[in-house]
């Protein structure tokens, strides 16, 4: 097995992988699927399973299996938006930290500690509160509170490898601090980043599926997983597939984010990054 490859000797690394798979294939090939518009009542309101509508319909009288199926796109495309925008900010504020040092390392800590000083999912609900519900708003915020950690996690392997000799020698070259950085640093910090990330990325979904849940994230007509399970609360007794089975597909992803990030961070030999959660 290629290096690339060797978490999957895990087999948990192999049960999260292949859920995962799973997951994302029904986000991006559900709405080809789907046997009606996710949008459009098709029968009275919770109505229970039957040979025309595998999972029920949900309060609207909408297909639930179709929503399911369409549900998942936001989710991941959301989470991921998210995590990579927290990733590039938060990175290149830990690699100039750790590298520059100085007054500049003490500031954009001291901006991580003031973010990092609010709960998470508070200040979200107070900025979405604020500004309005929208895509951005929701993909910026969450974004913001991943931010801190991921500065402090790359700041600490950069300060690790700026003291090396490949970096001295680039110095000694006369090479810009920021060619230092590209060529030298970020290749070498891979590592820690490559283990915290599947961490990020699961603390996203977590994130947006609980904002859509509490109606200030994606509106209604939306299809979405977390916003099904706030939409369909008081139908539980009646169809509970129409909570259960989105609730169910949330837990699934975050399992097998984290499992196939943890068979990372052991394989990397870097798993004790993932401790600041």
């Amino acid at each position: 097995m290629s290096d690339r490859l060797r978490f999957l000797a895990r087999p948990s690394a192999l049960v999260g992988a292949a859920l995962l798979a799973l997951i994302v294939g029904i986000a991006l090939f559900g709405p080809f699927f789907s046997p009606d518009p996710p949008d459009r009542p098709v029968g009275v309101p919770f109505e229970r399973p039957s040979a025309a509508h595998l999972l029920g319909t949900d309060f609207l009288g909408r297909d639930v299996l179709s929503r399911v199926l369409w549900g998942g796109r936001s989710v991941l495309a959301l989470a991921g938006l998210a995590t990579a925008l927290a990733y590039v900010l938060g990175a290149a504020a830990g690699l100039v930290a750790g590298y520059v040092r100085g007054w500049l390392d003490g500031l954009l800590m001291r901006g991580a500690d003031v973010l990092l000083s609010f709960p998470a999912l508070l200040f979200i609900l107070v900025v979405v509160t604020g500004a309005g519900t929208s895509k951005t708003v929701l993909v910026a915020t969450v974004a913001a509170v991943q931010l801190p950690l991921i500065a402090r996690i790359v700041r600490t392997a950069t300060l690790e490898q700026s003291v090396r000799g490949f970096v001295e020698a680039a110095e000694a070259r006369g090479d810009r601090w920021s060619q230092i950085l590209r060529r030298e640093i970020l290749p070498n910090i891979a590592t820690p980043i490559m283990a915290d990330l599947p961490l990020r990325f699961t603390y996203s979904i977590i994130l947006v599926a609980s904002v859509n849940f509490l109606s200030l994230g994606l509106q209604p007509p939306a299809a979405d997983w977390g916003l099904m399970i706030s939409e369909n609360r008081d139908g539980l007794t009646l169809n509970p597939y129409v909570i259960l089975v989105p609730a169910a597909l949330i837990a699934l992803l975050t399992i097998a984010v984290n499992l196939v990030g943890d068979s990372v961070a052991r394989t990397l030999g870097r798993s004790g990054v993932r401790g600041v959660a």
